[in-house]
């Protein structure tokens, strides 16, 4: 890890009650099965990759759901991340409230148990026109092939759901919010409503920058929130990706200076930059929340994350043992 900053996060004084920690993304289930290198072979996969679905991938869907071993899992990057800081908080339930979009079909209803066992608060908009967005992982051996068809994560919508009076009453209990930069590509002006709301009332709106093609071809939406965002998460690649663009550096605590100096709106927090520089750096993000959403310092939300990428990256899927042995 390299830090922008050494201050501790800034204290509220809060205790963790429901709805404290507010995320909204692409709700995806993910379907695992172990296969071999024809099945890759067949659907020109790598077997390391992380691709979003074209045409010539619909039969792999319905091929790997056939599978004799095949698991499912509540998945999508903000998802994971609210049901695994509810995981290590573990009491109360509910601590993490979720919003996205699915159909009304079979793994939509799947998502819907899965979400509950995790104890997240998950309120879906839920629509007909596309089914409930999947992603396929191909493992064979230590490696695992990602297709992720985005479907109805793709149809949230910003007046059919945030702006319901019951659902922004939700965004307005959250004191900690959490959105994958990926969620730029389907509904930016959702994120600007929650970001304001947070900049509004000094509650902590946190982002991350999710993949190089978001700071690539999503600049400007990103730009917009940006002035919002308290804490930016991102890994080494991502940073370098989105220096090129705006800073001419490629040196990671640079990047990361720059970056906590960009404009803000809310004066009373000074920006953190949070850049991991492991192999799972998603999963980091995720224990920091833990910490943060219980009020700890800087240092403790990091050695947080750093727990939480231990025990998830050894495991199949974003999945965990039953209780978190954490102290």
């Amino acid at each position: 890890k390299k830090m922008s900053d050494e201050e501790p996060a800034p204290s509220t004084g809060r205790k963790t009650t429901e709805n404290t920690l507010f995320g909204m993304g692409n709700p995806l289930l993910d379907i695992s099965a172990v296969v071999d290198k024809d099945f890759l072979d067949k659907f020109g996969l790598k077997s390391n990759d992380q691709i979003l679905a074209e045409d010539k991938h619909k039969a792999l869907f319905e091929e790997i759901v056939k599978r004799n071993k095949v698991e499912y899992h509540a998945g999508g990057s903000t998802q994971n991340s609210v049901k695994i800081a509810q995981w290590m908080i573990q009491k109360p339930h509910k601590v993490a409230t979720f919003f996205g979009c699915i159909g009304t079909d079979h793994f939509g209803k799947i998502l819907k148990k899965k979400a509950e066992e995790a104890h997240v608060d998950a309120h879906y908009y839920e629509q007909n026109e596309e089914p409930t967005g999947t992603c396929a992982a191909c493992i064979t051996g230590d490696n695992r092939s990602l297709v992720a068809n985005l479907a109805a994560a793709n149809c949230y919508k910003k007046e059919k759901h945030l702006d319901l009076d019951s659902n922004w009453e939700l965004v307005k209990k959250a004191k900690v919010y959490y959105i994958a930069g990926f969620f730029l590509t389907v509904s930016p002006e959702s994120i600007l409503k929650v970001a304001k709301h947070a900049s509004d009332n000094n509650k902590i709106f946190s982002m991350n920058l999710s993949a190089p093609f978001i700071s690539q071809f999503f600049y400007e939406p990103l730009m917009k929130v940006m002035p919002y965002v308290d804490i930016l998460f991102g890994n080494e690649t991502v940073s370098e990706t989105s220096a090129l663009l705006y800073f001419q550096t490629d040196d990671i605590a640079e990047i990361a200076k720059k970056t906590r100096n960009l404009p803000k709106e809310n004066t009373k927090r000074q920006r953190v930059v949070v850049f991991t520089q492991g192999k799972d750096d998603t999963v980091a993000t995720v224990g920091f929340l833990y910490a943060l959403v219980q009020d700890q310092t800087l240092e403790e939300c990091i050695r947080a994350g750093h727990y939480a990428a231990n025990v998830i990256i050894r495991r199949v899927g974003c999945t965990f043992p039953e209780k978190p042995d954490y102290h």
